[in-house]
C-alpha cells in the first residue's frame, strides 16, 4: 500500500455559507476523526488576492488529509462531513497525490510518507511553517513581493496560500509543469531572498516542505479542473 494525500478546496458564495464554513473550523474536528482510514488531517482557511496575504479570504477553505491507500482516500469523499461541505459550497475541487519527498514536521508530526522517487513531469509543492511571533512583521513584509511574482508567473498551474491559524501558521500549495520551472522560481527574486532571510534569522519555530506526484482529481475550480492543463501541455 502507498500513502495517498488529498487536498479538498471549497468555495462559499453566500454570507450564510461563509459563516457556516468558518464555524466548521472547530465543529468539523470530531467528524474528521471518525472518517475510516484517515490518518493525518488539517482544516485550513485561505488568504485573499493571490492567496499569499495576511488578509483572510472568507470564501475559500481547505481540508488536507492522508490515507493508507487510494481506496481509503476516494471513499473518504463520501463521508458525511465532506458531503456537508460540498452541499454548502458553490464549488469544490479535490486533488489526490503521492509524496515524492518530504522533510520537516507539522504539529510535531511527519505526516507524509515519501517514495523517494522524483517526479519528472507535473508536480505539486507544499510548504508549511509556524512563524515565530517575534518575526511576524518581517515575514509579512516579504510576502507581497513574492505574491506579486508568483501571480505573474504563467507557469504556475494552481496556487493558494492557506493557514490553520491566521498570520502564525502558514501553508502554500502550488502545482507546476515540472521541477525545473518550480526551481527557477524558488531560486530567484523575492522568494530566494526570503528563504535566505529565513535561514539566517530563524523566522520559523517549525517548517515542512514536500513534493508530490499528481494522481487524479475530482470537481472543478473556476469552472474547470486545474489539472486539465496537463492534457493540453
Amino acid at each position: 500500500m502507498s500513502q495517498v494525500v488529498s487536498i479538498s478546496f471549497f468555495r462559499f458564495g453566500s454570507i450564510r455559507s461563509r459563516i457556516w464554513a468558518f464555524s466548521m473550523m472547530g465543529r468539523a474536528r470530531g467528524h474528521m476523526k471518525r472518517i475510516p482510514g484517515i490518518e493525518f488531517w488539517k482544516l485550513c482557511g485561505s488568504g485573499s488576492g493571490e492567496g499569499f496575504t495576511p488578509i483572510p479570504n472568507t470564501a475559500v477553505y481547505a481540508i488536507l488529509a492522508t490515507y493508507q491507500d487510494v481506496a481509503d482516500a476516494k471513499a473518504a469523499q463520501d463521508a458525511p462531513i465532506f458531503q456537508r461541505y460540498r452541499a454548502q459550497a458553490s464549488e469544490s475541487w479535490t486533488v489526490f497525490m503521492a509524496a515524492d519527498t518530504a522533510r520537516g514536521a507539522w504539529s510535531g508530526q511527519t505526516p507524509f510518507t515519501p517514495s523517494a522517487q522524483l517526479t519528472t513531469g507535473p508536480l505539486a509543492a507544499l510548504t508549511r511553517a509556524t512563524i515565530k511571533p517575534s518575526t511576524l512583521a518581517k515575514f509579512w513584509r516579504r510576502v507581497p513581493n513574492i505574491s506579486a511574482v508568483i501571480g505573474r508567473n504563467p507557469n504556475v498551474m494552481f496556487k493558494i496560500g492557506m493557514g490553520e491559524i491566521p498570520w502564525l501558521h502558514q501553508v502554500t500549495f502550488s502545482i507546476w509543469p515540472d521541477a525545473v520551472t518550480m526551481a527557477n522560481f524558488a531560486r530567484t527574486g523575492p522568494h530566494a531572498e526570503a528563504i535566505k532571510a529565513v535561514r539566517n534569522d530563524g523566522w520559523f519555530n517549525e517548517e515542512l516542505y514536500a513534493r508530490f506526484t499528481l494522481l487524479s482529481d475530482t470537481g472543478t475550480w473556476g469552472g474547470t479542473s486545474p489539472l486539465q492543463q496537463l492534457d493540453t501541455a
